[in-house]
């Protein structure tokens, strides 16, 4: 479970309008403890392709046009907004202040390659890269540069001491924006990789591609297709989708872990809420989404898209303003996942014959501890029986609970045995019962 802090969102934790010291610790806490917020261990930062950095852009650290691909090219690693933000607009001080409370992934994705690579000149509305399939600069061949651009970015964070897992090399490839995008299909996206992973591997990272983060689900699918009857799928290590454009359905055909990378509620009314008439922002809905993404859709990570900010719409989980934090209860929803579910962690069968209508999941964790999510969106309490949990004489079993009067708060259980745990849960409510290891 996790997010971003791409855009320089990340500066706004670190006071760029105003948040203190004490509430810096206090918003990073929120995202990462395990013990008093939602425990989140995923990270996506966001590789710039702007050739300043005021905010909301982020600066690509190739600013000037080589003049050919086959030129040498003269990177810059900066990035900062204001001195003690750090570099790659803050993204680098919250990946490290991540790592040390406890996250183990960061995902490092870029939204376009640098203008003067792409058929457009420009690193926003879409464009291609020039030398894939179709495309055409005076028969220019950007590939190669834009792959030893992706290799160099890793290795500046390496000499900041951050292995970053994961890379993408496109973002949203299906849709024509005004702001940093390139466009791509699966084909295109293929030649790439026939460039990419070879430079990748001769560099001596063990950093995986992740693709190709469409919009939706149905746009990501299709290029995934395109990369498969290209025959490249084997130069991927993850496969990555948003949940914008296309709800989160049916798996994909692939056998690479699925992430679901980015996903917010971008337009409804903003809102703090847990459950009031259900609405798109609230911490039930997104409880739901979750569960649709790993029930029905066979992922194995749910990112949103912005972690703190200061904003008044939906986008973030925590919002700030000026030196005050606002928590959604979006937060909480992801907590109830991130805090029990751990990198490694595999999906089990277990059973609740009396609790038909709602909705659960269940993960066993490397340790042997069992978490179980259980969501009830009725308006009546349920009380029912799990069954197939590894219940011995030492187990210990906890319950967590979020809904409207409640933020990921222990709870006690009911009875339990090697018969199963008794359980109850309120009305518009979700728990989480997890077993000690």
């Amino acid at each position: 479970m996790g997010f971003a802090e791409a855009f320089q969102r990340g500066t706004q934790i670190y006071g760029a309008d105003g948040l203190s010291e004490a509430n810096t610790s206090y918003v990073l806490d929120l995202l990462y403890s395990n013990k008093n917020g939602a425990g989140m261990t995923i990270l996506r930062n966001g590789i710039g392709s702007s050739l300043a950095n005021p905010y909301d852009l982020m600066k690509t650290i190739e600013p000037n046009d080589p003049g050919s691909p086959d030129s040498e090219p003269t990177y810059d690693w900066q990035g900062t907004v204001k001195p003690g933000f750090g570099l790659d607009s803050g993204q680098l001080r919250v990946t490290k202040d991540a790592i040390a409370r406890g996250v183990q992934t960061v995902y490092a994705d870029a939204w376009s390659a640098p203008g003067f690579m792409k058929n457009n000149s420009n690193e926003n509305y879409g464009g291609y890269l020039c030398g894939v399939t179709g495309i055409d600069c005076d028969g220019e061949d950007w590939k190669q540069a834009y792959a030893d651009y992706l290799v160099q970015y890793l290795m500046f964070y390496k000499e900041e001491g951050v292995h970053i897992d994961y890379v993408g090399f496109l973002n949203e490839p299906d849709l024509n924006v005004s702001y940093a995008s390139m466009l791509s299909d699966g084909q295109q996206a293929a030649d790439f990789l026939e460039v990419f992973y070879p430079t990748l591997q001769a560099s001596g990272l063990d950093t995986e591609i992740a693709c190709c983060d469409g919009s939706g689900w149905d746009q990501s699918r299709e290029r995934i297709e395109g990369i498969q009857a290209a025959g490249a799928e084997s130069t991927l290590g993850l496969v990555t989708s948003h949940g914008y454009e296309s709800y989160p359905n049916t798996p994909f055909d692939t056998q690479h872990k699925v992430w679901e990378t980015e996903w917010a509620d971008l337009n409804g009314e903003p809102t703090l809420a847990w459950y009031t008439n259900g609405s798109s922002g609230e911490g039930l809905t997104w409880a739901n989404n979750i569960h649709q993404l790993f029930a029905v859709s066979n992922a194995s990570a749910a990112l949103y898209w912005i972690g703190a900010d200061n904003t008044t719409t939906n986008s973030a989980l925590i919002l700030l303003d000026g030196d005050t934090v606002h928590v959604s209860k979006r937060l909480w929803a992801f907590g109830q996942y991130s805090r029990f579910v751990k990198p490694g962690a595999t999906r089990v069968d277990v059973s609740a014959p009396d609790a038909s209508a709602l909705n659960m999941t269940a993960f066993e964790n490397f340790d042997g501890s069992v978490a179980v999510q259980i969501i009830n969106n009725g308006d009546s309490t349920e009380n029912f029986k799990v069954s197939g949990l590894p219940l011995h004489w030492h187990t210990e079993v906890s319950g967590w609970l979020t809904n409207n009067d409640h933020d990921l708060t222990y709870v006690p259980v009911g009875r339990f045995g090697r018969g199963g745990v008794h359980a109850s849960v309120p009305p518009f409510s979700m728990m989480s019962l997890v077993t000690s290891g």
